[in-house]
């Protein structure tokens, strides 16, 4: 086989430029833990002495961390004085844990993986599944502060008015279900913005429960919002207004089962927001940036959930309008719409 050489030298620089990321991205992680980008925005331009000083890390190790972090271009580096300083754009991004624009939890939840790897490998050769459960603490703490960010920026301001009438029944007062709602990140948005509506968040992982319990009275929010373990297919209640499940649905064994289950729970004029990922209906459709990210995530989390839940329907993280329109019908619905979306999400109104 003759290989032509300008398409080698293109692939073997695409992989590269991977490898830098994925070896990178155990340094985004680090630095996050350490506070090393908020140190680096409260010291402003600084030595790795003088940010070893100010952080409580050793200074060599910090030089070579700010090196990575330069040569990356996640900081800058000034030759004629030997300091390391974030721009505006880097310090959003990188140590702002409020800006819509903070991204440091995609990379927990990445290297989250890689601390699994052994045991997703044998199932991939067993056909087994790997429950959410099961997997390194870092992907629950990384998927709650790379997915809030983005309901903050967009829930309460977009996504909710793009319901028909659902924003004037919240201010009114409504009785609302956030069915797989992990440390509870949407349930309290919805919360602070309708103070007057009920807010009941529902997740299978307990210790996820724990955290979002927590996070609710450390926000005041405990006379409104309320937490339990409970399944998509078997949460309590019922004559709910809106229910909302967040980046899950496709991570279940059942989708069918728990859209039925939906169906029942809701008021007869209730609505369910379903958002899930952005995504073509064909693979060709999703042979992009997004459609990497949500595969790659699919194939080590989503698709291993759904293996290990009784069903196993494996609707993977690009499952595209029409596949999740056919489960919501199949599940009693008759209206379906894409009624917002964003470069990642699509913001789904589905009523009875």
């Amino acid at each position: 086989m003759t290989i032509d050489q300008s398409d080698l030298d293109t692939f073997v620089g695409r992989f590269a430029s991977d490898l830098a990321a994925t070896l990178h991205a155990a340094t985004v992680v680090v630095g996050d833990k350490l506070g090393l980008y908020q140190g680096m925005v409260e010291h402003g331009p600084a030595t790795p002495a003088e940010l070893a000083a100010s952080t409580g890390c050793d200074e060599r190790y910090l030089r070579e961390w700010l090196s990575a972090q330069a040569a990356s271009e996640y900081a800058h580096y000034d030759a004629a004085t030997g300091r390391f300083h974030l721009d505006e754009v880097q310090a959003a991004c990188l140590a702002d844990p409020t800006h819509p624009a903070f991204v440091v939890g995609g990379m927990t939840v990445a290297s989250s993986l890689h601390k699994d790897e052994e045991k997703l490998r044998t199932a991939f050769r067993t056909g087994a599944g790997f429950g959410w459960h099961e997997h390194h603490d870092d992907l629950f703490a990384g998927t709650e502060r790379f997915f809030r960010p983005g309901y903050a920026a967009n829930l309460t301001s977009a996504w909710i008015p793009a319901l028909d009438g659902v924003e004037d029944r919240l201010g009114a007062g409504a009785l609302v279900a956030d069915v797989g709602c992990g440390h509870g990140a949407s349930t309290l948005l919805l919360a602070e913005a309708y103070p007057k509506s009920t807010i009941v968040g529902f997740d299978y992982h307990d210790a996820s429960i724990e955290v979002a319990r927590k996070r609710a009275a450390q926000a005041g929010l405990g006379d409104r919002v309320r937490f339990e373990v409970a399944g998509a297919a078997d949460f309590p209640g019922t004559g709910y207004d809106l229910v909302c499940i967040f980046d899950a649905l496709h991570d279940m064994g059942d989708p069918v089962a728990a859209a039925a289950h939906i169906r029942q729970a809701l008021a007869d004029d209730g609505t369910w927001l379903l958002v899930e990922p952005r995504a073509g209906d064909r693979l060709e459709d999703n042979l992009n940036l997004v459609g990497r990210i949500f595969y790659s995530a699919s194939t080590m989390i989503c698709t291993p959930a759904s293996r290990a839940q009784k069903g196993a329907a494996c609707l993977g993280a690009q499952a595209g309008d029409a596949r999740l329109a056919e489960v919501t019908r199949a599940g009693g619905f008759t209206r379906f719409r894409r009624a917002a979306e964003t470069p990642f999400n699509a913001v789904l109104e589905v009523r009875p």
